[in-house]
């Protein structure tokens, strides 16, 4: 495996490579299992991965997407801080190491310890790291432990969870992210892209403020969220890129899909937040553009750009949902 390219190009072949024996139909029905919890509201408090069939499965279906969704946050990280790289990185509840794969993406060397309480997807994550040739994932260390209120971590620089919240009870939640809180001098966390996924991230938000954190990112602030709680809620998008296997498992047909998350970055150390972030897909309507933003007051405002604005109006027909705005931070 060529290590030169990028990791969204080598967790793609990787995964094709590995999961080409796997049965469509096998691959499928595990994939029901896991589209339903994936959708459900009730915390399981167990491993959601059982056994191999689930977690190649998984890895087919969910690692790109988790990977995608992952990268998107760690690059809101590397703006708000550019100088700073972690020496040391803690993957809570990583699985199959989406987000491992997604560090070793960001930055060159990081060293990675993945905890998870399911043996499968740790044995299957390992199997996927090894096949990478990335000296960062070949090197990363895959241990067992229960995700919850009694889990002890040594001190790091960065912790990622993502998508672990949800399978947590309420008070499991708190315990972790204040627990992650304490440990990381950054703390990075994702969830789905839907309203409750997007509650789970406010409360974590909230925790890791408290705690002492700053937030870097989406957030141009550390202060309240200005959404009115139950009105609207906060979320992104991320381009995956679909394997033929992939397609196959998800029964779908185009060569792309879309993963929608929410996120939040927090730090103990300075960072610098955009002045203002597109929360919403831009409208480009003849002649405008429209986007909604998040802005450092600590409000959300529509801006609408038109051909008189010249060269920032250029910019806004190129300008992205979850990019900084103005590029460059000139507001």
């Amino acid at each position: 495996m060529n290590a030169t390219l990028p990791t969204a190009e080598v967790l793609r072949a990787t995964l094709a490579g590995l999961l080409d024996g796997l049965p469509p139909k096998q691959a499928a029905q595990a994939v029901d299992r896991l589209i339903a919890n994936y959708r459900g509201t009730t915390p399981t408090d167990a491993p959601v991965l059982r056994d191999r069939s689930d977690v190649a499965a998984y890895a087919a279906y969910r690692m790109p997407a988790t990977f995608e969704a992952v990268r998107s946050a760690l690059a809101a990280l590397r703006e708000a801080a550019p100088d700073w790289a972690p020496a040391t990185h803690t993957d809570i509840g990583g699985g199959t190491g989406a987000a491992s794969w997604a560090v070793a993406g960001a930055w060159e060397g990081p060293r990675t310890t993945v905890l998870d309480w399911a043996e499968p997807a740790l044995a299957l994550g390992r199997e996927l790291a090894g096949l990478s040739g990335v000296p960062a994932l070949t090197a990363a260390e895959w241990r067992r432990a229960r995700i919850g209120a009694g889990l002890e971590l040594a001190p790091t620089d960065l912790i990622t969870v993502s998508y672990v919240l949800k399978e947590l009870t309420a008070d499991v939640r708190a315990a972790l992210v204040d627990t992650a809180a304490a440990a990381a001098q950054a703390v990075v966390v994702v969830e789905p892209g839907t309203p409750d996924g997007y509650a789970r991230i406010i409360e974590a938000r909230d925790r890791l403020i408290a705690a002492g954190l700053s937030v870097a990112a989406p957030c141009p602030h550390s202060e309240a969220c200005p959404i009115e709680p139950g009105t609207d809620w906060c979320h992104f998008s991320a381009r995956v890129s679909r394997s033929s296997l992939h397609r196959q498992v998800k029964g779908g047909s185009l060569p792309y899909e879309d993963e929608k998350f929410s996120y939040v970055v927090a730090t103990r150390f300075s960072a610098q937040p955009v002045g203002a972030r597109v929360i919403r897909k831009p409208q480009i309507r003849k002649g405008q553009v429209l986007l909604e933003l998040c802005t450092r007051d600590e409000a959300l405002r529509r801006a609408t750009v038109t051909k008189r604005h010249g060269e920032l109006y250029r910019a806004a027909r190129d300008v992205a949902w979850g990019d900084e705005w103005p590029p460059g931070g000139n507001a």
